[in-house]
């Protein structure tokens, strides 16, 4: 009897273990799915036919498995080994099934397990969360990177890659994410891929968010040259006048004036019935500093502290009549420049946006560094508009906007400044780069690590860094680094604080710094591995010779240079202009084209 009651008790045992191990689940081996398929809904939507073709293609380069896309699966594979791709009664039904009814537009749910995949986000036409779920899956879990427009890293899977098993979810910290280079805005596939979502409308790539960028709108709303001649008072007064000829968009309204109040919000309200889909619209100052100085307007500034007094209370009237037929619409309004500092006694209203611009700031100092004076400021007024706005978003200014491809030095700033927006409840990041151009100054390496810290916060940035370094460049990678650390090191030895303009001493560049540059690359051809290599470390090579070229960049008259300078430049300037031809340079700066200084330079060396 005892004996029979201990073999029990160790039967029963050994059944539970069993039951325990049989429980558990296991992962996948991503070298071994030979004959899985790609399952998608029958009424997929366009991005998630996009997520599957997308995810079919890169991982047939990493594995050589072209695995086949369908709507249903297999009945003799009992519902097993398949990889579910957005939602569908298939993938809801499976041992890795879920509902993604109450997702966001770009969240996403991955879920590894007992060989099933599913991927999956909201499935709605406009939602790009199971596109995004499969590119983070790609990246995550295959080793793909997705570096520049002509260049995604695609490793090799091997014989042994086992993910999972996993359940993850993830809700992207920001709304509106937009790193603003060419190379991205030019490319709305690979914006997709690097989930940069405020470039296309196009369905396959899941559109773009609802947020727009809050930028200069009252020439928009109310035009000088529609109502200049019959209506002055609508524009600001300053000194005396009511000026009707201004730069940067036309002249500022009177923002008291209650024509001018209503005439802007009928053009709001017809803007957004034209517009479905539309979660923000722009009411905001023109691109110069000549606010109204009219009585009415200056006793509100004047009792606020600040000329966003009046421009906050006319924003504030023209959200309190959208809000009546758009509850869901912010009325969004840059906070610039003259508007930086928020009012003391007057609130934004619940739907009211504050876009906060940091053109003022050091670009060379983390924007929480206490000891940078230009950053303190902006950080306090973070703070104080924090306080009173829960819809804050951010201009960031992240090149040198006086010129494109000079070095400069503040790709150490790019993740503690996107962490600290985020930790101060940012909705959405505008890294203001060289969005007009291409081929500015390492805007391959500069997007690269913008766009991934929008997407993610928590990576780092000098891991990114690295990492870009090293794939793009291969062998050609150390000295390119060497140069990239010694810009930005110098730079912050030097005591200076530029801001987004700049000639090349504001940023601590001088022959020296030139000269190793041109080194430093020169060193990267010959360790380069292959032509599509040197390529990549040639275009790169374009700033040191825009360095070099710095003592005669701003000269017009050819007789004002030494002829053994104009001897000394002539074959830099060469080859300088060169290589921006065979790299498709488009800009020098912001406002003026490769066109506009090839022939001075040419003419300057005697070329």
């Amino acid at each position: 009897m005892c004996r029979y009651v201990v073999i029990t008790v160790i039967s029963l045992y050994a059944l539970m273990v069993c039951s325990v191990s049989a429980a558990v689940p296991s992962g996948v081996n991503l070298s071994d799915l030979a004959n899985w398929d790609v399952i998608i809904a029958e009424n997929a939507s366009p991005s998630e036919v996009c997520a599957a073709e997308e995810f079919q293609s890169h991982f047939a380069q990493a594995s050589s498995i072209r695995l086949p896309i369908v709507s249903q699966p297999a009945p003799a594979t009992g519902g097993q080994r398949h990889i579910f791709i957005g939602s569908s009664s298939a993938m809801r039904a499976s041992d890795v099934g879920f509902e993604t009814r109450e997702f966001g537009q770009e969240d996403f749910r991955i879920v590894v397990r007992d060989d099933n995949i599913a991927i999956a986000g909201q499935p709605q036409a406009r939602a790009r969360g199971t596109l995004y779920g499969v590119y983070t899956f790609l990246e995550d879990y295959v080793g793909v990177r997705f570096l520049t427009v002509d260049h995604t890293y695609v490793p090799a899977i091997g014989t042994q890659r086992v993910v999972g098993p996993l359940d993850r979810f993830y809700h992207p910290p920001l709304r509106f994410r937009w790193s603003y280079y060419g190379e991205t805005n030019n490319n709305p596939a690979f914006a997709a891929r690097i989930r940069v979502n405020t470039v296309t409308d196009d369905k396959k790539l899941g559109g773009k968010t609802g947020l727009n960028l809050i930028n200069h709108s009252f020439h928009q709303h109310l035009s000088s040259q529609k109502y200049g001649k019959e209506h002055p008072e609508y524009f600001a007064l300053v000194e005396g006048e009511r000026k009707l000829e201004m730069g940067g968009g036309g002249p500022e309204l009177c923002l008291t004036n209650p024509d001018v109040q209503r005439i802007v919000t009928d053009s709001v309200l017809d803007a957004l019935r034209n517009n479905p889909g539309m979660e923000n619209i722009s009411v905001s100052q023109n691109d110069n500093n000549k606010y109204c100085r009219c009585q009415c307007c200056a006793a509100i500034d004047d009792l606020e502290n600040t000329p966003m007094g009046s421009l906050l209370t006319f924003v504030n009237a023209v959200a309190d009549e959208v809000v009546k037929e758009y509850p869901d619409v912010m009325v969004g309004t840059l906070s610039y420049w003259y508007s930086r500092k928020p009012p003391k006694t007057i609130y934004p209203r619940p739907n009211v946006q504050i876009q906060l611009c940091s053109i003022e700031c050091c670009v060379l100092h983390p924007i929480n560094d206490p000891k940078c004076g230009k950053n303190a400021q902006f950080c306090q007024d973070l703070a104080d508009w924090g306080k009173i706005c829960g819809n804050i978003s951010i201009w960031n200014y992240n090149t040198n906007f006086s010129n494109y491809l000079l070095p400069c030095p503040n790709l150490r700033v790019i993740e503690s400044n996107i962490r600290y927006f985020v930790a101060n409840n940012a909705i959405g990041i505008f890294m203001q780069a060289a969005g007009n151009a291409l081929g500015a100054e390492l805007s391959d390496l500069r997007n690269y690590v913008m766009a991934n810290l929008l997407w993610d916060p928590t990576e780092s940035g000098e891991k990114l860094v690295n990492e870009f370094l090293d794939l793009h460049y291969g062998r050609g990678a150390e000295p390119i680094r060497r140069f990239i650390n010694l810009t930005h090191e110098n730079a912050l030895a030097s005591g200076l604080h530029p801001n987004c303009f700049g000639r090349a001493k504001d940023y601590a560049i001088d022959e020296t710094i030139a000269q190793a540059g041109l080194n430093a690359f020169a060193e990267a051809m010959q360790l380069a591995e292959n032509d599509a290599v040197r390529a990549r470390v040639e275009k790169a090579s374009i700033c040191a010779y825009r360095a070099a070229i710095e003592p005669i960049w701003y000269t017009k008259d050819k007789s004002s240079i030494e002829p053994a300078v104009a001897e000394r430049m002539r074959p830099l300037v060469k080859r300088f202009l060169d290589l921006c031809k065979k790299y498709g340079v488009t800009n020098v700066s912001e406002h003026s084209r490769i066109e506009d200084e090839t022939e001075r330079l040419k003419r300057i060396v005697g070329l």
